[in-house]
């Protein structure tokens, strides 16, 4: 049971559907994701006794390789899935990493215990608060005073090929999800480069550092292994469910068509556009966040 959960409605998607294909593509995701995990440790400066949170951690690759880094101290994962945090302690196991944990929390209202880390991170795990300004005062006081904070999150949808390109080759069939309030819960709440600089400086965080980051990604193999990935997204089944099979058959070509034109001899490829983002708890002692 997720403890001290504000967030019910990222709860429930997080531990229903969405987790069991993460489970189900979890190489695949690592794989696809594994570009940004390099640039992130490095911007975090994770080495030596550092003690790291890292926050959304899904099935914790990236609390594992901080683990590995961080080799006299250590990492703890935090997330609201019971079932990813579950494969997380499974990997943990099979890798024999003594320094390595996780807790099942909401980071938003989670109560850690003071000021203990030296580093936080996340690839991809902040953009789902309900409150992201308590969810990052809340992590910058779990940082010790002059504590770095690194993370990446998804820039704005356009710049995202990952997305836009099945997402336009379907909107010719079926209709496209609702874009709804676009601040709200979900892969690109913090796309606004503006929006995010005033969230973190709200949250009392300082020397904030936003970069923009590019990587293509690979979705799959081929086109068939492709296509039936996307149609089990997230975004492919808000678009395809209660679509009728006629439909379903006509985005399925489309998908296909489309995604001919990014296969290369090592799998189907499109871009990403990413903010690399760096920030500090303020360095005082006495300065109090939030």
């Amino acid at each position: 049971m997720t403890v001290s959960a504000v967030n019910d409605e990222q709860a429930r998607y997080w531990n229903g559907d969405e987790a069991a294909h993460w489970l189900t593509h979890e190489d695949r995701y690592e794989a696809m994701l594994a570009p940004f995990t390099g640039h992130l440790l490095t911007a975090a400066g994770v080495c030596g006794t550092d003690r790291v949170l890292d926050v959304g951690c899904g099935c914790g690759s990236t609390t594992r390789t901080a683990g590995r880094l961080a080799t006299g101290g250590g990492a703890l994962g935090v997330d609201l899935s019971g079932q990813l945090l579950h494969r997380a302690e499974q990997r943990v196991r099979e890798e024999g990493l003594a320094n390595v944990r996780f807790e099942h929390a909401d980071v938003q209202v989670h109560a850690f215990t003071g000021p203990v880390f030296d580093a936080a991170i996340s690839r991809f795990g902040v953009m789902f608060f309900a409150d992201p300004v308590a969810a990052f005062a809340n992590i910058g006081r779990a940082l010790r005073p002059g504590g770095r904070m690194a993370f990446v999150c998804w820039a704005e949808p356009a710049g995202n090929e990952w997305i836009m390109v099945p997402g336009a080759a379907a909107a010719r069939y079926v209709p496209l999800p609702p874009i709804g309030d676009p601040a709200a819960p979900g892969p690109f709440s913090l796309a606004d480069r503006n929006r995010l600089l005033a969230i973190l400086e709200a949250a009392g965080l300082t020397d904030v550092d936003i970069e923009r980051v590019t990587y293509p990604l690979r979705l799959g193999s081929d086109v068939a292994d492709t296509v039936e990935f996307v149609k089990q997204t997230g975004i492919g089944q808000a678009m395809l469910t209660g679509a009728d099979p006629a439909a379903i058959r006509r985005v399925t070509d489309a998908f296909a068509d489309v995604l001919e034109r990014y296969l290369t001899a090592g799998g189907v490829w499109l871009g990403s556009k990413a903010w690399m983002v760096r920030a500090r708890r303020p360095a005082s002692a006495g300065t109090l966040l939030p």
